[in-house]
């Protein structure tokens, strides 16, 4: 699966590794992104590619192809299950859309789909508002997984959960990963779930991705102001860190992104931002080890 480099500014294999984290500030264009992968959204400018297809240039056969490949782990475990079905019917939702299997291949591939993500058979015959956060969000992955995709895009898929239960969930995701081949686009702006789940981080400001590099090297060297500024941002105990966390705070808010800055879209908020930056967007180039980074300074 390939992006391509008009949607984001970077070149098309960025979404090739597994698996890849998407991070930001609410409002960078961290989900926008992912529903435009997803085909939910047309993409504005450039193309979604999925097996060397443009996903906007697909059939009717071929999109419904596309849509059982393509799966969705929402961030609201409450908002993202039917109320008025029961368990068994919401997993088996996608089965019965795509006319997959019979009412009995239906009914076990759902008891199937439970055990794989930790509950018990008997959830089946409940309602949604019958069980906890972190359980809700098990069956959301059930149904994701249930028409066997390739890629599941993971839209903040543990921030609405209690920090015990995001761990169990992001464990639980880990071993699905490994278990099953998945493909993961993961969406967060908790930078410890992204430093936990990620194998590589593509770092997005305004609908652009202003850094990726893998986990390592973004993690040990940020090179991006806005990068650095976001991991200057996460509480620490160490009182010599802390003393210094003022000077690295950004300040105003995040800009419209329907009217985006000329130039380098952080340079309003950037402390190093230099005349350049006003007037000259700059284009990602490689400062290293494959570390990919839109900044005239870096």
């Amino acid at each position: 699966m390939t992006c391509c480099e008009r949607l984001t500014g970077f070149p098309s294999r960025l979404l090739k590794v597994k698996p890849l984290a998407s991070s930001g500030e609410s409002g960078s264009g961290k989900t926008t992104t992912g529903q435009a992968v997803l085909g939910i959204l047309p993409a504005s400018m450039g193309a979604v590619r999925f097996r060397g297809r443009d996903i906007g240039q697909l059939d009717r056969a071929e999109t419904d192809s596309f849509r059982r490949e393509v799966q969705m782990i929402f961030q609201d475990p409450y908002g993202a299950l039917n109320p008025r079905m029961r368990v068994e019917a919401i997993v088996a939702e996608p089965l019965v859309i795509h006319r997959v299997g019979t009412k009995a291949e239906r009914k076990a591939r759902v008891a199937e789909l439970l055990d794989l993500v930790g509950l018990n058979a008997s959830a089946a015959n409940r309602l949604p508002h019958e069980f906890s956060g972190g359980q809700r969000q098990r069956i959301g992955i059930a149904r994701a997984l249930a028409l066997q995709p390739r890629l599941v895009v993971c839209d903040e898929p543990v921030s609405a959960l209690d920090v015990s239960i995001q761990a169990q969930v992001i464990m639980l995701l880990e071993n699905l990963q490994r278990r099953l081949g998945l493909t993961y686009l993961f969406i967060a702006h908790d930078l410890a779930v992204v430093r936990r789940v990620s194998t590589y981080v593509a770092v997005m400001y305004l609908g652009k991705i202003v850094e990726y590099a893998s986990r390592e090297d973004l993690y040990r060297n940020p090179r991006h102001p806005y990068t650095r500024a976001l991991m200057g941002a996460v509480p620490g105990i160490d009182p010599r860190v802390e003393s210094k966390r003022a000077s690295m705070a950004l300040t105003g808010e995040i800009p419209s992104p329907l009217a985006p800055p000329k130039g380098c879209h952080f340079h309003p908020r950037c402390p190093l931002a230099v005349a350049r930056c006003k007037t000259e967007e700059p284009m990602p180039r490689d400062v290293g080890r494959g570390q990919l980074v839109s900044c005239h300074l870096a």
